[in-house]
């Protein structure tokens, strides 16, 4: 069993105290002891490997709080990326078109081209593609591009044709088919609920296609120091991918597995409940849920109209259900006992939320159920409070803030509501745990800039977006590692460099405490997992 002394290096253990110990010594895939350097020389075995740190940091590994693993694989591989600045360089029509047509060149007549990650409110139009520019692409594939938050979509007539949506299709509650004044269909698909299978992150993928994805998207996280990944989506499909993997076999990264809300009780019980293969590297998790969509389509759900209204018919955006479905819902896992984890981006989505766990709390209490609201962007205080009363965790979206958050304050949100966006220092003060999380593929999972977003809050414009939910690169770390941890259950596993954990750690370039306004500019040297080194 091979051993590492890892010294002379800051090393921040993330434990109860923010101790910052000598030395690590670490046995097999497990922390073995923390102290002076000196006890640890003293125990360790023979053998023993010394990592000179160098002056380098020693942390624990990154988790992913809420991403959607493997799916940056399957958009690196197989998809059209249509991303404008400042994550990617399409920045018109003109170009977005000219990428399709030369995916479309290189793929068989009759089967898909798919674009992903284009967004609206950053493409020079300012607006989504036609069916009939998606049309003019090819006659002879089906095309679909999937804005970048996934909310929603532009089909080509092929594509609309082969899922059976013409004229006469309906809306759904919380899902619509775009229609021009004279009732034709002009390809646009809004709601995960309307768009259908063409909404899933496994839209187009087959066992091959996952595990190539999966494998490119693992040595992405890796990369960057993320050893414990989610997939914060996972429908029947894609467990049954995930359950390919033999029960005893390391696919090389941890993985917490939420699925669909809707599909239980059936998914775990009964007839056709999951086969589930048990393997200990792959964990299901919370159950997942959505009160309502995005901000660049204005379809987040506010108590109040957006500052720059689009759409007049919903100037507050739009719930994804009713509070009576959205309750019978949240009720029916909570008395499953399971954790939920629901998409509440604007306000009154979270109220909906917040109002339906109050609800299953008084019907059937629960101690430590760790209900989390994902995005939380828009959360207000007196919300905060209630939620520290319930029980009720958070993961902020603080990657919105360097990505969109110029477009929060002049279009979406208007200065007040844009400083508060994603607000963890007043989540600090209400004594409200929160994690970070990039949302992969919506955002790249990059730890480090992550950290920066919540702790510098500058926009991609140069701008400083609230000064006052500043948190420290201490805070922003803890999100990352032991908070994100014990977000769901793992804390007594993972996310700390304590004696009995799994040894998954980073060492980093410099101290991250050191000059907080540099977290970005720090680079990830080594990822260490289950004790080896990550090549």
């Amino acid at each position: 069993m091979t051993a590492t002394l890892f010294i002379n290096g800051p090393i921040l253990s993330m434990d109860d105290n923010n101790s910052e110990p000598e030395a690590v010594l670490i046995v097999g895939n497990l922390i073995a002891a923390v102290g002076d350097e000196a006890s640890l020389r003293a125990k360790m075995p023979d053998g023993t490997k010394l990592h000179d740190l160098k002056g380098q940091a020693l942390i624990p590994a990154f988790l992913d709080t809420h991403g959607h693993f493997p799916d940056p694989g399957f958009i690196a591989l197989f998809r059209v990326d249509l991303s404008s600045p400042p994550r990617g360089n399409c920045v018109d029509m003109t170009t977005a078109l000219e990428r399709l047509g030369e995916k479309a060149r290189s793929t068989p007549k009759g089967e898909w081209v798919m674009g992903v990650l284009f967004d609206n409110t950053a493409i020079a139009e300012g607006r989504m593609p036609s069916r009939e520019e998606l049309d003019s692409v090819s006659l002879d594939h089906p095309i679909w591009v999937l804005h970048a938050s996934g909310h929603n979509g532009v089909a080509n007539s092929l594509a609309l044709e082969m899922q059976g949506i013409t004229q006469d299709t309906s809306d759904t509650e919380s899902g619509r088919f775009g229609r021009a004044t004279d009732g034709k269909l002009t390809g646009l698909i809004e709601g995960i609920s309307a768009m259908g299978e063409m909404g899933d992150t496994d839209f187009l993928i087959d066992r091959d296609k996952f595990w190539a994805g999966f494998k490119a998207c693992r040595d992405e996280y890796i990369a960057h120091g993320v050893t414990f990944a989610q997939n914060a989506w996972t429908s029947r499909k894609m467990l049954e991918h995930f359950a390919s993997l033999p029960a005893g076999e390391d696919p090389g990264i941890d993985l917490l597995l939420l699925p669909i809300g809707e599909l239980e009780p059936e998914l775990s019980d009964g007839p056709n409940a999951l086969e589930w293969a048990q393997n200990p590297y792959v964990t299901l998790g919370p159950r997942k849920l959505f009160t309502d969509g995005a901000f660049q389509l204005q379809t987040a759900y506010l108590s109040q109209p957006y500052h720059r209204v689009t759409d007049p018919d919903h100037p507050c955006g739009m719930p994804y259900m009713s509070p009576k479905d959205h309750r019978f819902e949240v009720r029916k896992l909570h008395n499953l006992g399971h954790q939920i984890h629901c998409h509440c981006n604007g306000d009154a989505g979270a109220d909906l939320f917040i109002d339906a766990v109050a609800a299953a709390q008084a019907d059937n209490p629960r101690d430590d159920h760790r209900h989390t609201i994902i995005h939380g962007q828009t959360l207000r205080d007196d919300q905060l409070e209630r939620m520290a009363d319930l029980g009720i965790t958070v993961s902020f979206f603080s990657a919105h803030i360097h990505f969109w958050g110029d477009l929060h304050k002049s279009t979406f949100l208007g200065p007040d509501r844009a400083n508060r966006l994603s607000p963890a220092a007043s989540a600090e003060k209400y004594g409200v745990r929160y994690t970070l999380h990039n949302d992969a593929s919506v955002t790249p999972t990059r730890p480090l800039h992550l950290a920066h977003c919540a702790v510098n809050r500058r926009t991609s414009g140069g701008q400083t977006l609230g000064e006052a939910q500043k948190i420290s690169a201490l805070s922003a770390l803890r999100a990352q590692t032991i908070d994100a941890a014990w977000q769901v259950f793992q804390e007594d596993v993972r996310g700390s460099i304590e004696v009995g954990k799994t040894a998954d750690l980073v060492i980093l370039s410099g101290n991250p405490l050191h000059d907080p306004k540099s977290l970005k500019e720090l680079r990830v040297i080594c990822t260490i997992r289950r004790g080896n080194i990550c090549d």
